[in-house]
């Protein structure tokens, strides 16, 4: 190889003509069409040609030369039909050196402007063959459909791009046409692109596309995009962005809703005597928040004089929701009812959660009904589960029980039991968690309201305590019967911070956080942190799946149906681990988001903390009024120790980001 000759080497995607000015070392010495000389190695030549340029004619004229040559070697490719070529080749599925294909391009005459013009139009168009050095391979017909679809989705894609882009930046900066553009063809795929975008970001299928489109439009960040978009009406400014990202489904499809009509026309297909036990002439009560409208659980107490016998009347939901079906099905795949401040997707379709599944007062229902028999210092003399038919007949509140909670005797006796199973279960070595609970919820002006309830109240001990009874002696039941089930345990607490129910707020929140998680298992274990030998939860079956499965458990005993085996049991506890995590996420993140919005209106106010710990740049405290957790900032000069309450100015609250931060002088 020698100074003179002309060769072409690709820089950038592009291909150029140079010649040689030197060789030293097995380096390349070249002047470029572009007038540029460069040092590179003769492995990156493209093409060698057998012409060489006089170098004594002068730099400027080379340069021309080299120019019109490439402009020549250009025209020749438009003479090359490499689909054509490609339709005759394919089928041999061979490498085909450059010689052989001028040829095929160029059958008379081939010199090296045509083997160049050959590799330049390859080079450009790698749709049809494979191209490496100075040799060429068919795709197959296989490939070349996959390289046209791509080729199809990138033009898809760009055009996605632009339009989008032009599209948003149009509909930010007029106002008037906002709805003209955001009715357009492409205006809902262009939205929900950027929808996508904000709730999944890198995870989004079409993240690139978004960001490209927010770029278009001179926006950057994600939480800009979303600030547009509230602005263009297309998201919400309290969008439950959680919801999406878990793919929780907030309706149900039509035919779920079919089959929940179906079984409530045929509610009352039902039979006291047999196997149901006639329980309409007991007084039944439920007692539960203002505004439930899924009535699961109701109570009665007889007073027999020397005991009392607790009545503890679960409603029936497995009689009408069958194994299997498509209610069921889907039931299974949401787990959960999942309630949030704003918001409420339950378990079952409306018709039954709030209608024949219900315990509304006045109505028939089918139950499974547990009765306690217990001795007035509380003691459990004996039990016995049926499946019975009952009536409701008062529909009480938390609050109006409170209210008669000294003076109404079916209370106050229900009252006195529930304390004295407490104080059992603390004996056996409970661990008793006593913290308000802050209720957050949204008026009929979608105003953001905040509530302490106490979860100590006469009303809310005695339904807790009562739920707790039965849950237990219905796994009391399941195991002694033989009969598998989802049981929960809890190992002992990694530490113990006080004895009984004498813990401070600090000490019981603190507590709360050295418990061990609790186990699912197939066989009944000890649960320490209520001090019970078996547990399970099968007192709403409405609401949660897993009391679903308690529930056929039980009515499979009473031969009512046939029971789940261990097998199923197992399989139910994987199907259910994913969607009961989701719904622990949604209903956690919402009610922090919420809460947060709350506080956004406290900015510059003073409220109390505990300070919990201290970390490496901050402490951590304890909001006492909203029972919220923040970071605050070290102080130089002073220093705090847990338990210690401050008082402290509410700085920065941004709900989207999550964002609370205070201060205190």
């Amino acid at each position: 190889m020698e100074s003179g000759f002309v060769v072409e080497y690709i820089d950038k995607q592009r291909i150029l003509c140079a010649v040689i000015l030197d060789v030293k070392k097995q380096r390349l010495r070249l002047l470029t069409e572009n007038a540029r000389e460069v040092s590179i190695s003769p492995s990156r030549l493209s093409h060698r040609s057998a012409s060489r340029l006089d170098l004594a004619l002068g730099r400027d004229r080379i340069v021309d030369m080299l120019k019109h040559l490439a402009l020549r070697r250009n025209a020749l490719t438009r003479e090359i039909d490499i689909r054509e070529l490609w339709e005759v080749l394919n089928t041999e599925q061979e490498w085909i050196d450059l010689g052989t294909m001028t040829a095929f391009c160029f059958p008379e005459n081939s010199t090296s402007d045509h083997e160049s013009a050959v590799i330049r139009a390859f080079f450009d168009n790698r749709r049809y063959f494979k191209f490496k050095n100075d040799e060429f391979f068919p795709h197959s017909e296989a490939h070349v459909e996959q390289l046209l679809a791509r080729e199809k989705e990138a033009a898809r894609r760009r055009k996605l791009i632009q339009e989008g882009g032009d599209w948003l930046r149009r509909s930010l900066a007029d106002p008037a046409a906002r709805t003209a553009a955001n009715n357009g063809s492409n205006a809902k795929e262009f939205a929900a692109i950027l929808k996508s975008y904000c709730i999944f970001g890198k995870d989004s299928p079409t993240h690139d596309i978004g960001r490209a489109i927010a770029a278009g439009a001179g926006i950057d960040r994600p939480d800009d995009v979303f600030a547009q978009l509230v602005q263009l009406g297309i998201m919400d400014r309290d969008e439950n962005i959680e919801l999406v990202r878990e793919g929780i489904a907030d309706a149900f499809a039509s035919d779920e809703l079919a089959q929940a009509d179906r079984v409530a026309a045929r509610s009352r297909l039902f039979d006291a005597g047999g196997p149901r036990r006639d329980l309409t002439d007991l007084p039944l009560m439920t007692i539960d928040g203002q505004a439930t409208l899924d009535y699961d659980d109701a109570l009665s107490i007889q007073d027999l004089g020397d005991s009392y016998l607790i009545g503890v009347h679960i409603v029936d939901v497995a009689h009408h929701v069958r194994k299997g079906d498509a209610i069921d099905r889907e039931a299974l795949s949401r787990g959960s009812s999942i309630y949030m401040p704003d918001h409420r997707i339950p378990m079952l379709p409306p018709v039954l959660a709030e209608g024949v599944c219900s315990l509304k007062a006045g109505e028939i229902r089918p139950a499974i009904s547990t009765f306690i028999k217990v001795s007035p210092f509380g003691v459990i003399q004996s039990y016995d589960i049926c499946a019975s038919v009952i009536r409701v007949r008062h529909q009480r509140t938390y609050y109006d029980v409170n209210l008669s909670a000294d003076d109404e005797t079916d209370i106050v006796n229900l009252r006195h039991v529930a304390e004295k199973f407490r104080d059992f279960r603390l004996d056996q070595g409970a661990v008793q968690i006593t913290l308000p609970d802050v209720n957050v919820w949204l008026d009929e002006n979608g105003a953001v309201n905040l509530s302490r309830l106490n979860r100590e109240s006469p009303a809310r001990l005695l339904v807790s305590e009562f739920m707790i009874m039965a849950n237990w002696i219905m796994a009391r039941f399941l195991r002694d019967n033989g009969m598998p089930a989802i049981f929960r345990s809890q190992p002992e607490p990694k530490e113990r911070l006080y004895k009984r129910n004498e813990g401070s707020l600090f000490q019981n929140w603190m507590q709360r956080r050295r418990l061990n998680r609790f186990v699912l298992d197939t066989k009944a274990e000890k649960h320490s942190g209520l001090g019970l030998d078996a547990y399970l939860t099968a007192t709403s079956p409405i609401r949660k799946y897993f009391d679903l499965i308690a529930q056929r458990q039980i009515r499979a005993v009473l031969g009512l149906e046939d029971p789940y085996t261990a097998e199923d049991i197992n399989n139910l506890m994987v199907q259910l681990e994913q969607p009961m995590a989701a719904v622990s996420r949604v209903q956690h993140h919402r009610h922090h988001y919420w809460l947060l919005r709350y506080l956004e209106g406290l900015v510059g106010e003073k409220t109390e903390a505990v300070v919990l710990q201290r970390r490496r740049n901050s402490y951590q405290v304890l909001l006492t009024a909203f029972m919220v957790e923040c970071d605050l900032p070290l102080i130089t000069g002073r220093s705090f120790k847990p338990e210690e309450v401050l008082e402290v100015t509410i700085q920065n609250v941004n709900a989207r980001k999550g964002l609370l931060a205070v201060f205190t002088t």
